[in-house]
């Protein structure tokens, strides 16, 4: 009953966070739905902005909120959740999973042995039509990927785009306000034209960009402690805006309530010209932050998403749109008729001012979060250069900061303030962005209606029939603006889409040099003795990509130089086309050559959502991991077969009923046990004084005494393990040098200028793995491509 109780506690305050940061841009919304309509479309005098009209967008803003955000994303979409993540990667990875169309780095030849053996290949069902057809041609897995990088790329253009507008917006109600003061001390119309003009050169851009810095700033206090701070002040603004709009409702046109009949959406289409399709470009705004919804996932609860949308959100912003568009109806003859701040009473006015700059600045928080998440994805698949990623929360691992994301999305937000200084072009390009990743998401879920949830194609086909062309409706309409603003979102999607595309090509090359040019295992074994090989006290980690062979760097750093380490471990990564990979099955160990040689290899899994490679504790877990290989390959348990010969599984509930190896922290080791605190199961091994390397590492590691039963070469292997240990680490890592072949076209050169310079502004491999530089082994290839 008590757990019960917390669970209903922890799913209040999800829920009460979700507002302040997924629905933070759908709640700011109404301050450029009609706002951004620009204002040669809306002069009374020529006739075409009349009531009608008011009340035929106002059904295109009803329906659309409820076909888009509540029908397909809050009802359909969260559906398509991978194990709690969402996004357009989770999507992609989905369909990876039950198709067979995954274009990532990934050796065929022994695919059994890094995949999930029993929860992976389960989900490849039984064969279809449909499925035979997208894993038969290359293409598709291309333009799948391709719709995966596209949809990202929209993310984050959303999050660049999006606190321009809205901060921007806020800041023109801002200057709205102080012009309407202004003219009651002033007594000339000169005078209140000067204080007008200068209002509107001096207030909005500089107001917004401080704003603007300011939400960035506070983005690495995390998503958990910002959705404390912003969740007051969104629900005090959804319910401000909702009850001023239940006050217009009555005050001055209570029928609008019957305006969401869908025959005002057919009068609309009916008399269509060009100039009122354009309209639907701004009424597209109405779910800026939907994909949100989706994208968020990972940071809160699906139940939490979904009670915050149907019971508080949904509602409250129909009644504010319906209030707003019963103000315009009946005062088109004033001049700001189509901001949200006019339509308040003229007692709220100023509070509505104050409001909307805050949540403003909150309803930014939406696309910001969402962009990181996606680019955390990008990064673990290995289609973003590298970045440092921070998890804000122990305990929702999906919550997290890029800071250089966050900086760089800070700059380019800024200059598109600064550089348009009109919310009508911004919003056209915003629009734009969120269409497009609405139409990404329609058709990627079209497929896994097919593929993954086994449905009717006709099911498929109508699900993707009956949106797409609503959405497709919307794009030619945000189209038509595309020489007013919309092409600084195509020019932001050149640009981001050439650094992923560049990354995954240069990525995918390098693999598959280094698959080429990989060394058997029978040339290592061979050569130990032959050559003359000299072994070094300590332990020494190749970083690798590869799962089988021998490194091509490797190979030729002990040509050259004949030594290596007492204990060599063959370190690599793999990314799994899952959320998380289970500790209990993260780590694949397997030994390379006869026992006495010490060689083992490592195989880490781990999803786009998994945080292992530059935790603090990794190299601590490789040893552990490999301990538990030695104690339990006696006994062949979880054994799979590789070229390398047996790899085991470790971490599962088998091998942690005892541990190999067991962890002595350093604060152990200073402090001088008396007899009562030596425990009958530990006995310390033989290495220099304990207090003196303690300060070197954190964590060192003894044997356990007698109990369990280990072989007399097991237990002297652990040993060794520990010595070694103990001597030092080294760590061996691959310089790739991409060259392009003599001859090759353009594309490929410019691609890999591209990787080039990606490379060497990116984060350093290193420093990502945490390696320090006094032991790290760099060798150089020149890789031809």
């Amino acid at each position: 009953m008590v757990s019960q109780k917390k669970t209903w506690k922890q799913k209040i305050l999800l829920s009460f966070q979700i507002v302040g940061v997924v629905y933070g841009q759908l709640s700011t919304a109404p301050l450029y739905v009609f706002g951004t309509i620009p204002p040669s479309d809306v002069d009374p005098d020529n006739h075409f902005f009349d009531e009608e009209v008011v009340y035929e967008l106002f059904s295109f803003i009803f329906w659309t909120l409820t076909i888009i955000s509540l029908i397909k994303y809050v009802f359909i979409v969260l559906r398509a959740d991978d194990n709690g993540e969402g996004g357009t990667f989770a999507l992609y990875s989905l369909l990876c999973r039950h198709a067979k169309v995954s274009l990532l780095p990934c050796d065929r030849s022994i695919n059994e042995v890094v995949h999930h053996e029993e929860e992976i290949f389960s989900e490849i069902k039984v064969e279809s039509r449909a499925r035979r057809l997208i894993e038969k041609h290359k293409i598709c897995h291309y333009l799948l990927l391709f719709l995966a990088l596209f949809g990202s790329c929209m993310t984050i253009g959303r999050a660049v785009l999006t606190p321009a507008l809205s901060v921007l917006s806020a800041s023109t109600g801002l200057e709205i306000s102080l012009s309407d003061v202004s003219h009651i001390f002033s007594s000339s119309d000169h005078a209140r034209e000067s204080i007008s003009k200068a209002l509107k050169r001096y207030v909005p851009v500089p107001c917004a960009c401080v704003i603007l810095v300011g939400l960035f700033m506070l983005q690495s206090r995390g998503t958990h402690r910002l959705g404390i701070m912003f969740a007051p002040i969104i629900a005090i603004w959804v319910l401000f805006i909702g009850g001023v709009g239940i006050y217009n409702i009555f005050f001055w046109d209570v029928k609008i309530i019957y305006k969401v009949c869908p025959v005002y959406m057919f009068r609309f289409i009916r008399n269509i010209d060009l100039t009122r399709w354009r309209l639907l470009g701004n009424i597209i705004l109405c779910v800026a932050g939907s994909e949100a919804i989706f994208a968020d996932l990972g940071h809160f609860s699906k139940k939490s998403i979904e009670i915050t949308f149907v019971c508080f959100i949904y509602p409250l912003l129909i009644v504010c749109y319906a209030g707003q568009a019963a103000f315009i109806s009946k005062n088109l003859h004033l001049e700001n008729f189509n901001h949200l701040s006019e339509s308040m009473p003229s007692y709220w006015k100023h509070v509505c001012i104050v409001l909307s700059l805050f949540a403003s600045a909150v309803g930014s928080q939406a696309s910001i979060t969402a962009s990181f998440s996606v680019i955390n994805q990008c990064l673990a698949l290995n289609c973003f250069p590298r970045v440092k990623v921070i998890h804000t929360s122990k305990t929702r691992h999906g919550q997290i900061y890029i800071p250089d994301v966050n900086w760089l999305l800070m700059i380019l937000s800024l200059a598109v303030t600064i550089g348009f200084r009109d919310m009508v072009k911004i919003g056209n390009a915003t629009g734009l962005a969120i269409i497009c990743g609405m139409i990404v998401t329609t058709c990627l879920l079209s497929l896994i209606i097919a593929l993954c949830w086994e449905k009717n194609l006709t099911l498929s086909a109508c699900f993707l029939v009956c949106f797409g062309f609503f959405e497709v409706a919307y794009l030619s309409a945000c189209l038509l603006e595309f020489h007013k603003g919309a092409w600084c979102l195509v020019l932001f999607l050149i640009l981001s889409m050439t650094v992923m595309l560049a990354w995954h090509y240069g990525t995918m090359k390098k693999y598959e040099f280094d698959l080429q040019n990989k060394v058997d295992t029978e040339w290592l074994i061979d050569i130990i003795p032959n050559l003359g090989i000299s072994r070094v006290s300590g332990i020494g980690f190749i970083y690798t990509d590869l799962v089988a062979g021998i490194p091509a760097f490797f190979s030729h750093f002990i040509t050259n130089l004949p030594a290596f380490h007492q204990v060599l471990i063959f370190v690599s990564f793999k990314s799994m086309p899952v959320p998380c990979v289970p500790a209990s099955e993260r780590y694949l160990i397997g030994r390379i050559g006869p026992k006495n040689f010490r060689i083992y290899r490592c195989i880490v899994r781990y999803g786009y959502c998994d945080h292992v490679r530059d935790t603090d504790d990794f190299e601590e877990q490789i040893i552990r991991s490999i301990g538990e290989f030695i104690s339990i390959e006696q006994n062949d348990l979880e054994s799979r077969e590789s070229q390398d010969g047996k790899m085991i599984i470790v971490g599962n509930k088998a091998s942690t009923e005892r541990t190999a190896l067991v962890p002595l922290d350093e604060d152990n080791l200073c402090m001088k046990p008396t007899d009562s605190q030596i425990s009958p199961e530990i006995e310390p091994f033989e290495t220099a004084s304990p207090c003196a390397s303690a300060k070197k590492k954190k964590v060192r590691f003894m044997l356990p005494a007698s109990r369990p039963i280990m072989q007399a070469s097991v237990r002297q292997e652990l040993q060794e393990l520990i010595d070694a240990r103990e001597k030092g680490s080294a760590y061996f890592l691959g310089q790739s040098h991409l060259v392009v072949r003599h001859g090759s076209n353009f594309l490929k050169r410019f691609l890999i200028i591209i990787y080039h310079f990606s490379e060497k502004n990116c984060r350093e491999p290193p420093e990502a793995l945490k390696i320090p530089h006094a032991a790290l082994v760099e060798v150089g290839l020149i890789y031809i491509i």
